[in-house]
């Protein structure tokens, strides 16, 4: 089967189920992360489709000195993944976090985001977001990329600021491909099972060689998307508490949470994306580059939102349901919100006899802009409205006697407020890398080479909420409209909905009604604001010893780092165009000594080991000397960061077990573990007395990031990968193939104020893995996926019982295309065909957080290619 059917539905990035890593075939050859020698063995395999890629990737994998995994570009379209994160979570290992239901920041061997690094064809990605150094890989379609390498152990080469492991997105380039000249398209439209819209996709891709000898070579590839979503929110409670009853009760108190929510979101997210790749080989020993790359993501969204709260008079009329007194509240916030990302990359090959020199910079910017995010708020007295409740199941239910839609007037605004946002990252980056051949044994190296990275991230918060003026009157009546009612396939009802731009014209025709409240604006407005500058040099030695069946790869790295960082002390005086007046500054270096080594036993056996360093390098708002002095709240409560805080240190231990069945496929088996120093928590300590943003202050609460001792991570990997090619007629063109990872870890210390001892670890699943199962043969190409992690923690509590997890998640995706002719190949794809929910809770799987569901559905398409 020809290529064109197997990269059907090209929104996809495809993937080798094997792990895959770059052959090493010679000292120049390893210079770089992938030279255009390596890249046109590539093309190959997108000639001749996924059997043979998958043919590649294992040999490939047999080559590699570390532990790596690839996707390449050549399977696109093997499943409906829609961004690089949702790809990338098929492979051994890796889960991935989600928002509105699309994949967004990879989690590798359970290791948390902001402890994974990203690299675009070799150099360091920025960042939009502002709480931490996670990169967002819904932002980058599919479309646009070659290939992505994930490595799991690194050599001395690559950035030690990896505990996690790396993620290396590479673009195509003319010398990528076989044909001198080449060009590829794909239209997808779809259809939502929840709303009943729409979303459609289009990318092209036009490319080649020209000039004498072919010297020259340019790639444009262009993406759009726009998807309308809808998903449907259950909010529940992270305060489920036992509550005194009144009379006329069957007990003397009920366990009950302390609000419930419907919240249902209707966005529109677009995704455009540009790359532009040019290269010129003047010889065969100088190769010359430029690459640029624009991604751009647009998230335009309404949530309507019904709250119930503030319970009173409770009175058990069974073991699970009764009724209360409640305060009703009706909201809706708009949200507008713009990321992009730009990366202009220059750099070269040169080759001197059996020597290579790499040298590469680039200007990266990656910004995450909200013009727009601001809430209505009307609600009714604190006990104006009579409740039934029903816990008994997940979503429980709390209703009202009286309906929002017949009791409008009840509805009093309560608060607006107008809120933007805006996260800058800028990096500029250099690096040279030397290969040097070695005589002592046959196609060993060494490498030597050197990096400076210089980062600016700067985060700015404009926040102010008004409240209604006294002897103003401003109800739902006014501005309230009737949306579609039906929640949950008719669970619920939702109620009245605000509407937003009606609310906005009536303030505006009304001065006055509304009075800014500058106490309440104060923390928001000025406590996230901070500039942090790093600059961070880097050296590193390696050698790449072939010795028989034996290769060692032994390496050092240094880096020094250097952080100076700009805040604001807060106080209740502080004006909201308050400058920074905290600032802090911080130096250290680190050496990372690494071995990764391969014995190959037998011609199908092969063992790997691996003993690696890395670190971790605290998040920007941890990092920023900002006090937070709120006396609103009794007792007082002061929040600082920590510009002291320490990386994390990382001692990394691999092995595996990899065999090589007889014509193709794979069976692996590995062992990892983790031991990680200074993990970064946050704690409260209750009773401190001292002297806070020039305020004395006594028996305050203090909140904090802090380094504690330790954390553990081990786990086994396994990953199986067959094609029935022995089976007769058409049953060779079945194939299986399976990865599943098994992950324990735990944290040690004591947090201030908070736990000691052993606690749970963020964002680890114990369990993950993908199960795919598929048919290719007679020009169609069939596959359906499964993919599922077990629960994970994101917050912290002070006890285990007010631990709060996302839960466990398992997703059925499946994709069948046609080719019609070489040029020409029809798709259907079919995602989250389980309706899988986004679900969290607090203690207990029944204590729930919040329910989130986004329903099943379908895309159809053509694919062009010539």
């Amino acid at each position: 089967m020809t290529s064109a059917s197997l990269r059907a539905g090209a929104s996809a990035l495809g993937l080798f189920v094997a792990s895959a890593a770059q052959a090493q075939t010679s000292p120049a050859a390893r210079a770089t992360e992938a030279t255009p020698a390596d890249d046109q063995t590539e093309a190959d395999i997108l000639v001749v489709g996924t059997a043979q890629g998958e043919k590649k990737a294992i040999e490939t994998k047999r080559q590699a000195d570390n532990v790596v995994e690839a996707l390449y570009a050549n399977d696109v379209g093997k499943l409906p993944d829609q961004n690089v994160a949702e790809a990338v979570r098929r492979l051994p290992g890796v889960s991935v976090a989600n928002d509105q239901g699309e994949g967004r920041y990879v989690i590798i061997r359970g290791v948390n985001p902001n402890l994974v690094n990203v690299v675009l064809n070799g150099l360091t990605m920025p960042a939009p977001e502002p709480d931490g150094r996670q990169v967002k890989l819904d932002d980058m379609p599919s479309a646009l990329i070659n290939s992505v390498i994930v490595t799991k152990s690194l050599t001395a080469d690559q950035d030690a600021n990896a505990i996690g492991g790396e993620v290396n997105i590479r673009t195509l380039t003319a010398f990528d491909r076989k044909a001198p000249l080449f060009a590829d398209a794909r239209l997808q439209y779809g259809a939502y099972h929840l709303n009943g819209t729409h979303p459609y996709e289009g990318d092209a891709q036009i490319g080649g060689r020209f000039g004498a000898n072919e010297q020259f070579g340019a790639v444009l590839s262009v993406n759009y998307s726009r998807r309308p979503i809808e998903s449907e929110n259950f909010q529940g409670s992270t305060n489920w508490r036992a509550v005194t009853t009144a009379a006329g009760s069957i007990a003397p108190s009920v366990v009950l949470p302390d609000q419930g929510a419907l919240r249902d979101y209707n966005l529109v997210r677009t995704r455009e994306g540009v790359v532009l790749n040019l290269d010129w080989h003047p010889t065969d020993r100088a190769k010359l580059f430029l690459r640029g790359t624009l991604s751009r993501f647009d998230d335009d969204e309404t949530r309507d939102q019904f709250i119930i709260d503030n319970q009173s008079a409770v009175v058990a009329t069974g073991p699970t349901s009764g009724t209360f007194r409640g305060r009703g509240s009706i909201r809706v916030r708009r949200r507008e919100e713009t990321d992009n990302t730009k990366s202009v990359q220059a750099g070269g090959n040169f080759r001197f006899g059996d020597a290579a020199l790499d040298l590469a910079g680039a200007w990266t910017r990656a910004q995450k802009r909200d013009p727009l995010r601001s809430e209505y708020n009307f609600r009714t007295g604190g006990s104006a409205l009579t409740v039934a409740y029903d816990v008994s199941d997940t979503p429980y239910a709390f209703t009202p006697s009286v309906q929002p839609n017949a009791n409008q007037s009840a509805y009093a605004l309560n608060s607006v407020n107008y809120d933007t946002r805006n996260a800058v990252e800028t990096l500029w980056q250099g690096r040279a890398d030397l290969t040097l051949p070695l005589a002592f044994a046959n196609d060993s190296s060494l490498k030597v080479g050197a990096k400076y990275l210089d980062r600016h991230k700067t985060n700015a918060r404009d926040y102010l909420t008004y409240g209604l003026t006294a002897g103003r009157a401003f109800t739902l009546a006014t501005v309230s409209y009737l949306g579609d009612t039906s929640f949950y396939d008719g669970r619920y009802v939702f109620p009245v909905r605000i509407g937003y731009d009606t609310a906005q014209a009536y303030l505006a025709a009304n001065p006055g009604t509304i009075t800014a409240n500058i106490a309440s604006s104060r923390t928001n407005s000025l406590a996230n604001d901070y500039d942090v500058a790093e600059q961070i040099w880097a050296g590193y030695a390696m050698v790449t010893a072939h010795l028989g069946p034996v290769t060692i790869v032994p390496g050092v790295r240094v880096e020094h780092t250097r952080d100076r960082t700009k805040a604001k002390l807060v106080t209740p005086a502080s004006p909201l165009d308050l400058d920074y007046n905290a600032f802090g500054a911080k130096s250290y270096t680190n050496w990372f000594p690494g071995l990764n080594a391969k014995w190959e036993v037998t011609d199908g056996l092969l063992v790997r080991a691996a003993a690696t360093t890395s670190l971790g390098r605290p998040n920007y708002p941890d990092l920023a000397p900002y006090v937070l002095v709120d006396q609103t709240v009794s007792p007082v409560s002061v929040t600082l960061g920590n510009p002291a805080l320490k990386p994390y240190r990382a001692v990394n231990l691999d092995a595996a077990i990899e065999y090589y069945l007889p014509g193709q496929g794979l069976l692996t088996l590995g062992y990892f573990r983790k031991v990680i120093d200074n993990p970064i928590y946050t704690g409260a300590t209750l009773g401190v007395n001292g002297t806070f943003a020039g305020q004395v202050l006594s028996g305050v609460t203090v909140t904090q990031a802090t380094n504690v001792d330790k954390a553990v991570l081990d786990g086994l990997e396994a990953n199986l990968q067959i094609r029935f090619t022995f089976l007769p007629g058409a049953l060779d063109g079945l194939g299986i193939a399976a990865n599943y990872a098994h992950i324990t870890g735990h944290g040690e210390g004591a947090i201030p104020g908070g736990r000691s001892g052993r606690f749970p670890l963020f964002l680890q699943s114990r369990d993950v893995g993908t199960a795919q199962l598929f048919f290719e043969k007679y020009g169609f190409a069939i596959r359906a996926a499964y993919s599922f992690r077990s629960k994970y923690l994101d917050t912290l509590g002070a006890t285990a019982a007010t631990d709060q997890y996302t839960d466990a998640n398992g997703q059925l995706d499946a994709n069948i295309s046609y080719e019609v002719t070489p040029q020409l190949t029809f798709f259907g794809q079919a995602l989250n065909l389980t309706d899988a929910p986004w679900r969290r809770f607090i203690g207990t799987k029944p204590q729930l957080v919040e329910r989130e569901r986004y329903g099943y559905s379908f895309r159809w398409g053509v694919q062009l290619h010539f």
